[in-house]
């Protein structure tokens, strides 16, 4: 104690005879240290959390700058480079950047609130209430911004009873035979290896899966009158995925269809565990063929019919959405595949395609089984409203596109001298 009081003494002493002691420089070295050292940490705080806004705004485009982009027009960016170069001549077509579009963007970009979705507000403020994950990534013809995929679970009462044949809306006799319900195996042929026309042969190849993690989600028009729950054990989206089978077979694809039961097929079933289910399904098909390229999960959308179904050549289509999983660490491959074939139904089928969309692991999957082939993409075909005959269009149309893209690539590969897929 004497000895702490001398020093302290001392250092009054030489302060009074403006003389710095080695004490006192030390304890005011240690305090530029300690506030350096503070300013440090502060400083990474900060770069860290920056680190994160930056990898979540570039996962999540509804909060970036390409989330603007999949929200207007390319022509709108070619009228932009017309203005400042111009002897550049844009042929895009273009469509005015309209101010709900602006007003939507900046509202989901500010407070993660989708304001044609009230539901939006209350599920940021209730907890366990589930909030829509989906994000823009391409936009199409027909696609509203502001309106993107939904999915309900099953309400999970006595399945009804489906409508007959005869009431059903089959586009013509021939179609209903062709998408007669499938024979309950796990996976089947849906064609034989005869040459088929669009340029290509399957030499017994089967180069798409087809699959349906909800198999059992169906349209309200298809049951019976005062059916609260769209879904049915037999008149259900795998009559879609049979029909898509088909006609790629007619294109000259190979296919092999999934119409696997799920809720008769696994015990004590569990709904949330859909794609765990599926996943299964998809490597168990991988492991017995070396030749699977193509793999789509077709579902049935939960959204109203005015949001899902498009007018074209007098006829109309059940419309598409393509999903894709950010869960998965590959997705922009998958993203690729999605945009060849939005991009050739844009050009065929013009509003058929509601644009590629995005959902995280916030509330869902988001995998969707996607990590286990680049080519492989989840698929809603229309909604709840739709019928069996719009949707089968539908599919015809997807057929169609996929082929052509199929083809036109393996000639490609065939004039590089590169080993083709088939």
């Amino acid at each position: 104690m004497y000895g702490l009081r001398k020093m302290l003494s001392g250092l009054r002493y030489s302060a009074a005879r403006g003389e710095t002691s080695p004490v006192r420089e030390l304890l005011v070295t240690g305090r530029a240290f300690a506030a350096m050292a503070l300013s440090s940490a502060i400083f990474m705080i900060l770069l860290g959390l920056a680190a994160m806004l930056y990898q979540h705004s570039s996962a999540v485009p509804s909060v970036s700058m390409r989330g603007f982009a999949a929200s207007v027009s390319s022509g709108l960016f070619g009228n932009m480079l017309e203005m400042e170069m111009p002897a550049f001549a844009s042929n895009l077509p273009s469509d005015s950047l309209t101010g709900k579009e602006i007003s939507v963007f900046l509202m989901r970009s500010l407070t993660d609130i989708n304001p044609a979705n009230p539901g939006s507000l209350l599920a940021s403020e209730l907890p366990g209430m589930p909030q829509s994950d989906a994000f823009l990534i391409r936009k199409g013809i027909g696609t509203d911004t502001a309106v993107g995929p939904q999915d309900h679970s099953p309400i999970f009462e006595p399945a009804p009873e489906p409508k007959t044949p005869s009431d059903s809306n089959g586009e013509d006799d021939g179609s209903a035979s062709e998408t007669d319900q499938p024979d309950g195996n796990g996976g089947e042929d849906a064609g034989s290896t005869d040459p088929k026309p669009g340029g290509g042969q399957p030499e017994g190849k089967k180069l798409a899966f087809i699959y349906h993690s909800h198999n059992r989600e169906s349209w309200y028009p298809e049951l019976e009158p005062g059916t609260k729950d769209p879904s049915s054990s037999t008149t259900n989206i795998t009559l879609v995925g049979k029909r898509l089978a088909s006609k790629l077979e007619e294109h000259g694809i190979g296919s092999v269809l999934s119409d696997t039961d799920y809720p008769t097929a696994i015990q004590d079933y569990r709904w949330e565990l859909s794609y765990k289910y599926s996943m299964k399904t998809v490597k168990e098909a991988l492991a017995g063929s070396n030749d699977l390229t193509y793999f789509f999960d077709l579902h049935r959308d939960s959204q109203k019919r005015k949001y899902t179904t498009v007018d074209i050549g007098g006829k109309s289509y059940a419309q598409v959405y393509f999903i894709i999983g950010h869960r998965n660490p590959n997705w922009k491959e998958n993203e690729a595949f999605a945009t060849k074939i939005h991009d050739a139904l844009e050009k065929e089928y013009p509003g058929i395609s509601r644009g590629i969309w995005g959902k995280t692991a916030a509330t869902g999957n988001a995998e969707y089984n996607q990590s286990l082939a680049s080519e492989s993409v989840l698929i809603e075909v229309g909604g709840v409203d739709n019928t069996l005959e719009e949707s089968y269009r539908t599919a015809d149309a997807l057929a169609e596109v996929i082929a052509s893209i199929h083809w036109k690539e393996r000639q490609a590969e065939e004039a590089s001298g590169k080993e083709v897929k088939q």
